[in-house]
């Protein structure tokens, strides 16, 4: 389908309403097309709902931004219609069977999670892509914020991770998985957690976008850093970060990151560089000062989206983080942010997997599906597609793949072990020296680690410090219109 068809999919879906669909590259100097897209639902459960996009043009940006916008969207009306159920793991494995539950010690609980399997819970219906059965989940994994939600104490904090939309179920899908699959890849390899593995590009054929990419960003100054952070299951995934010595005053651009996973090196590694133009783009219009906004959106946005910002209702460590940010001069933000540009070792690129048969999405989501498959991995499926249209949307759940360890404290087995086999004092086996949780594991789990686990969530949290806003953000303009407020010397 042609990005023309595409855009008219998405445009033809998406429910009544005030659409804001612009470009917010001209922040930055780099060129590279990056859109917002704004919906305000005529009647929806949750009033406005976002997405960006990024591309070497500007229908491929716009593309990008719909389909994000599709996510959110249409997540928000499948968890209104949703039917719950209630009742505990116990209860509900004895009443339909132990493969039609999903157990919550496999969908990566935080360290000291109270979770009890006699615990009352409120689930919803996936399915398991293998054989089509359903199979209950609690609603908070799948569901994408906490406003969602029906359960008054949820297991974790509801995230986006695993959200795909498309044109094609496949084509959704294995951006759902594909997402997973580079959260759970790079979650202990970069950002506070960096290793410092360097791409090593020098004298190696690289695909024409890439290259016209990195001559525009040498062009503009930025010194890029492509680092890999996993070839697990045969996929490439990798990061791109820059040094950046001519911010003005937009410091946040310095830390754009750009993520990408993919079966095919050249693929991931167009799509982490336009994903670093978009990062850095986004980071600087949602974060920074409201009269840099104010230059580049159309006055409708500004006057009927802007102000439907309520910096009260975003997470409280996620608002501290950005705002020191956005207080920080260039420099002291460059100090803070150091380690992202580590370098301890290279891989030479032409050295990792490549794929290029898997270009069409159907052959790349049974591709990426065929290897979590052989690797002993299960594929939950939540479908919120809207009915009646070419557009398809899905929320996957990997058990097994674990995503939020250093924010959220949540891990399993694999990155509890990953840890072990480094020695890092993060996790041991045992009793739980001051500071630490016990990981919540299933039996199996415990016998094949040696024991009872501990995560130390003290610890954790001052090796992030001032590193959060690498990980969690607030919703966009959140921090601007706080440091507006009265509390902080505004009108």
């Amino acid at each position: 389908m042609s990005l023309a068809q595409a855009l008219d999919a998405y445009f033809h879906a998406l429910p009544t309403g005030e659409l804001h669909l612009f470009r917010i590259d001209a922040i930055d100097r780099l060129g590279v097309p990056v859109t917002r897209a704004s919906l305000r639902m005529d009647d929806g459960p949750n009033g406005v709902t976002h997405g960006n996009g990024y591309g070497n043009t500007e229908d491929e940006a716009r593309v990008g931004a719909l389909g994000g916008l599709a996510e959110d969207t249409f997540a928000e009306l499948a968890m209104k219609r949703m039917p719950r159920v209630h009742g505990s793991y116990t209860t509900l494995v004895r009443a339909r069977g132990p493969t039609a539950v999903a157990d919550p010690l496999t969908l990566g609980l935080p360290a000291g999670s109270p979770y009890r399997p006699d615990m009352p819970l409120v689930w919803v219906e996936v399915k398991r892509l293998a054989t089509g059965e359903r199979v209950l989940v609690p609603e908070e994994f799948v569901a994408i914020h906490p406003a969602q939600l029906q359960c008054r104490s949820p297991l974790i904090t509801p995230i986006t991770h695993g959200q795909g939309a498309g044109l094609t179920r496949q084509q959704a899908l294995s951006h759902g998985l594909l997402e997973l699959l580079q959260r759970d890849g790079n979650g202990l390899q970069y950002r506070a957690m960096d290793q410092g593995v360097v791409l090593d590009l020098e004298d190696v054929e690289l695909t024409s976008d890439v290259k016209a990419l990195l001559e525009r960003y040498q062009r503009a100054g930025v010194e890029v850093l492509a680092k890999l952070a996993s070839t697990e299951f045969g996929l490439v995934n990798v990061y791109v970060v820059g040094r950046d010595l001519s911010v003005g005053d937009q410091p946040l651009l310095m830390v754009g990151c750009g993520e990408a996973t993919d079966p095919d090196r050249d693929r991931a590694l167009r799509k982490a560089l336009l994903e670093f133009a978009g990062s850095r783009a986004r980071l600087a219009f949602s974060h920074g000062p409201l009269s840099e906004v104010g230059r580049i959106a159309p006055k409708p946005y500004m006057d009927r989206i802007l102000p439907r910002v309520d910096p009260d209702a975003e997470e409280p460590r996620a608002m501290r983080g950005m705002m020191e940010w956005a207080r920080m001069s260039s420099a002291a933000l460059r100090e803070q942010t150091a380690c992202i540009l580590s370098k301890r070792r290279s891989v030479r690129f032409d050295e990792l997997p490549r794929a290029p048969v898997v270009e069409d999405p159907s052959l790349r989501c049974e591709h990426v599906v065929r290897q979590l498959h052989a690797a002993g991995f299960d594929i939950l499926v939540a479908d919120m597609s809207p009915p009646g249209h070419p557009v398809h949307v899905v929320k996957a759940l990997v058990p097994g793949l674990e995503v939020e360890t250093m924010t959220y404290s949540r891990l399993g087995e694999r990155n509890l072990k990953r840890l072990l086999d480094r020695s890092d004092p993060l996790v041991g086996l045992g009793e739980p020296p001051a500071g630490a949780q016990p990981v919540r594991l299933t039996s199996e789990a415990e016998e094949r680690l040696g024991g009872p686990a501990w995560f130390n969530v003290k610890l954790a949290e001052a090796r992030v410090g001032g590193l959060y806003p690498l990980y969690r953000q607030p919703t966009a303009h959140a921090v601007p219109a706080m440091l507006a407020s009265r509390r902080f010397g505004g009108q």
